[in-house]
């Protein structure tokens, strides 16, 4: 039964294969269960592959297996197709194409598993990738807030500076009219003359006036502030929401990405590993010299090209045939008297018709 299907894999003739001594159709069956092997480890690539994608099992799977029934036909094609000539350089040209195919499929099936195999790697890559990726992020955002906030910012220092400096005048004066008081500077009279009160009432207008900017910008700050802590708060929610698109930075792009930065000879070795299961029917068969069923399955193509070409020649030989009879009635025909004398009776009848014909046209018309 399992020898039955692994020769079904092969693509030979059934019926000439039967009628094969077993060691020819052992060699078919090597050939088929590479064929069956490699379908098998596609559909394992293919449902890895999509799961990076879909990240759902069953869609994974069910796809995979329709990956792996592809590649089991066009295996199955590639070699079927193979057939042996009497020169070897003929036989490579005829499989040029299927090895150039055979190995596009190897670089597609070899791709996912080495993704599986060196997953534990790739994931530091990611992350790596991903750290950087958030600090980048946190930066790009930060240029969107930042200038905003500094200009806050600025404006809270001029409004603490406007503050300072009235109080830095406030204070001179306050020195004044205490230095008038105790007759150090202005008249040097010790006491609270004239001057000494003219002085403090403009302390006192200073003073006030001060307590109302402190009043006045102490607001002004308080609101600017809130409005810094609200610039900040929509950063970090900015960077709360571009997140989970790093943290989801690990699809199959990323991964290929994040493979190709590895060391390349582990990975290449795994590719000339499934390029030599892959390519190995087909050189198989090349390498093969020409065996039982070569010459059986020749004989039967040769047997029916015979025949298509016996066919079409006696379609040509009856045509031509055909052709030079009806030469020799239609020549006879054309002496006949009774013939020419029926054909001019008509035409005579045809002439007189259009003359008719034409005769009524013109009427109407005037």
């Amino acid at each position: 039964m399992l020898k039955k299907f692994f020769i079904t894999c092969s693509g030979v003739d059934k019926n000439i294969i039967n009628k094969c001594s077993d060691g020819e159709q052992n060699k078919y069956v090597g050939i088929g269960a590479t064929v069956f092997f490699t379908a098998i480890m596609a559909t394992i690539a293919g449902s890895y592959a999509l799961y990076t994608v879909f990240d759902n099992v069953f869609i994974a799977i069910f796809f995979g297996l329709i990956w792996g029934l592809l590649i089991f036909n066009l295996d199955r094609f590639i070699v079927s197709t193979i057939k042996k000539q009497d020169s070897k350089w003929k036989e490579f040209l005829q499989a040029s194409p299927r090895i150039a195919l055979a190995v596009i499929i190897a670089i597609v099936i070899s791709k996912p598993l080495e993704l599986k195999l060196f997953e534990k790697e790739i994931n530091q890559v990611l992350l790596t990738e991903k750290n950087q990726m958030t600090l980048d992020n946190k930066t790009q955002i930060a240029q969107q807030f930042s200038p905003e906030i500094a200009k806050i910012n600025s404006e809270i220092s001029n409004l603490k500076n406007e503050v300072h400096v009235k109080e830095t005048e406030t204070n001179t004066l306050y020195e004044t009219y205490i230095a008038e008081a105790e007759g150090r500077k202005g008249t040097k009279l010790l006491g609270k003359g004239s001057v000494y009160k003219e002085k403090r009432e403009k302390h006192d207008v200073a003073l006030l006036a001060l307590n109302q900017l402190k009043k006045e910008n102490s607001e002004k700050v308080k609101n600017k502030e809130l409005a810094i802590a609200n610039l900040i708060e929509n950063q970090k929610l900015t960077e709360t929401k571009t997140q989970p698109i790093i943290a989801n930075f690990d699809g199959l792009m990323a991964r290929i990405n994040a493979l190709g930065k590895l060391p390349w000879l582990p990975s290449f070795f795994i590719f000339l590993l499934f390029l030599a299961i892959e390519t190995s029917p087909i050189f198989a068969k090349l390498i093969a010299p020409k065996g039982e069923y070569d010459f059986k399955l020749e004989d039967e193509e040769t047997a029916v090209k015979t025949w298509v070409k016996q066919q079409v020649q006696q379609r040509e030989k009856m045509l031509q045939a055909d052709i030079e009879i009806s030469k020799k009635v239609y020549e006879g025909i054309a002496t006949e008297e009774e013939m020419y004398a029926y054909k001019q009776k008509m035409a005579r009848d045809l002439m007189k018709l259009q003359a008719d014909s034409f005769y009524k046209k013109q009427q109407k018309m005037l």
